[in-house]
């Protein structure tokens, strides 16, 4: 009886220091890498770097951003493939063009490595992919959900200043609003580039040949500040039915002050954060949610500015 008690007592001290060793592989943190295809001028994705450390410091992984510094579509692709050679515990990758990156994205889910999208692409673009899941906003959706309420003032015609013509995601966010409010996207949508005396410029040049816009929708806020200047510089502002994309101070200041009339929110930390807690969850225990998740839409307006203002940039 002392030899079986011996033994079983020999067994679970080995038992508890596997359990041990395996406790403290897995605080050395798994490596997990968020992939964007924004470039390194656009500000909108501090929140999800924000995000993205959160999640890594409460999940002890690490998480890394990366990005084609202009933009590049094709230099994104290269990112997606150099990071799947570098065998990641996961990817977490937007699907900014579904042709350009359909190859890279394929062959890491190939390798094995786990996938989650974000923002950019649709749940059907994601699952073609072989992605674990989509967390993101439906952006033709979002598009048509600012549209009706932009309908609902009897808007006829309107403005899309796009400051990121090729990524095809924007495009949907323009079209879906035309639909909702009865027309065709037509010469309604400018490509304006990022810069913003660009942006600024080109917005004032189409409001003086063009009376009769009835509203301006822009997509964030690398077009959507400049555009606010623009109104200011000519004496629109608040004159004309303005809605934008996204959230930043100027943004909520717009709000507040009556010239700007909502914000979509698609709610970036969710984004950033929930792939990494997945993707954690995941690795470590094979556990995975059954469905995609929507950050949005959700809008932003003067009813509810205060809620979120004094996150703008961090978590909102």
């Amino acid at each position: 009886m002392k030899k079986t008690l011996t033994a079983i007592a020999t067994a679970t001290l080995a038992f508890a220091g596997l359990a041990t060793a395996s406790t403290s592989a897995q605080a050395e943190g798994e490596n997990f890498v968020l992939i964007s295809h924004a470039p390194d001028s656009d500000s909108w994705w501090n929140v999800i770097k924000n995000a993205i450390k959160v999640a890594g410091d409460q999940m002890d992984v690490n998480v890394e951003y990366r990005n084609p510094p202009t933009g590049d579509l094709a230099d994104m692709a290269r990112i997606v493939q150099q990071t799947a050679a570098s065998n990641p515990d996961g990817i977490i990758v937007t699907i900014a063009d579904f042709n350009v990156l359909k190859g890279p994205i394929e062959d890491a889910v190939a390798k094995g490595i786990p996938v989650i999208t974000i923002n950019s692409g649709t749940v059907e673009q994601s699952h073609e992919l072989g992605a674990l899941m989509h967390v993101g906003q439906p952006e033709y959706d979002a598009g048509f959900g600012a549209g009706k309420r932009m309908a609902a003032k009897g808007v006829k015609s309107f403005l899309c200043v796009n400051h990121y013509i090729t990524n095809p995601a924007s495009v949907e966010r323009c079209r879906g609003f035309a639909e909702a409010i009865g027309t065709d996207l037509g010469d309604q949508m400018i490509d304006t580039g990022l810069d913003p005396s660009e942006v600024k410029n080109k917005v004032s040049a189409y409001l003086n040949a063009h009376q009769d816009v009835g509203a301006i929708l822009a997509l964030g806020p690398n077009s959507a500040e400049p555009t606010l200047d623009a109104l200011r510089e000519l004496g629109m502002n608040g004159a004309i039915p303005f809605g934008t994309f996204d959230l930043s101070a100027k943004i909520a200041d717009g709000i507040k002050k009556g010239d700007i009339d909502f914000a979509i929110d698609q709610q970036p930390y969710l984004q950033g954060y929930l792939p990494a807690v997945i993707l954690t969850n995941y690795v470590r225990y094979g556990v995975l949610p059954s469905g995609d998740i929507n950050s949005g839409p959700g809008f932003i307006t003067k009813d509810n500015i205060g809620l979120v203002e004094k996150y703008a940039g961090e978590y909102r």
